[in-house]
This record gives structure tokens, sequence and C-alpha cells, in this order.
């Protein structure tokens, strides 16, 4: 099992001995992301690691949208093959995908139209 986050998104992923299915909240891979740019962060951990068609991936996400959810999804299969086979965690890391996103959503200010944004300033 591996968890992996991304702004407010979790992602539970579960690895079972299998052909390759992916199964993400009960619905099929190819259902759950309608575009292939989301599709492609789920596999890239298993295909770097050559384990993309040993494995049945359940994955239960919740939080966040789809590119934050597709994003925590990668982490957390990263993570559940570290626990799996360590050998893996090298390939992995030089890659990237064991690295959590620190990125998040930046509060609005008050006073202020946003997080950065101000009202337009009058001298006069």
């Amino acid at each position: 099992m591996g968890t992996g986050r991304r702004k407010t998104a979790v992602a539970r992923v579960f690895l079972r001995p299998g052909k390759g299915d992916i199964v993400i909240n009960r619905r099929p891979f190819e259902n759950y992301f309608p575009t292939e740019a989301l599709r492609v962060p789920v596999r890239q951990a298993l295909l770097a690691t050559e384990t993309a068609d040993k494995f049945d991936v359940l994955i239960r996400a919740t939080g966040g949208g789809l590119n934050g959810q597709a994003e925590a999804i990668r982490l957390g299969i990263a993570r559940a093959l570290c626990e799996f086979n360590l050998e893996l965690r090298g390939r992995l890391k030089k890659l990237g995908y064991l690295t959590r996103d620190p990125r998040a959503h930046e509060r609005k200010k008050y006073g202020q139209k946003g997080a950065r944004k101000r009202f337009q300033f009058s001298k006069r």
C-alpha cells in the first residue's frame, strides 16, 4: 500500500499481483480519467520500473481535481512499488516520482482581491 498526496487530493494505492488492470474508485481507469494527458502520470511509475503488466492496481482517490488526483496516484504507486521491492527506489527517486509536490493553493488575503492581486492604487 502507498499513499500519495498533491494539493488537496489524496490517493490510497493497493498493488495486487495480476495482469495490469487499474481501477480507481471502483471505475475502470479509462472511464475515470477522460483524457490521455491525465492517464500518463498514473502509468509513469509502473512503466519506469517495467512492472505495468505484473500488478493490478486498486486506488481510492478523494479530494482535489482530476489533475491533482492523477499526480497523487503517481506518488502512491511509486511508494507502493518501493514497499514491494526496495531495489526500485533508486530509479523512482532519480525520476522524481517519490517527491511530494509541496505547491498548494495560496489563501486570499483580506483587503485584497486575491492571494497576490491588489485593488488598483489611486494616488488622488
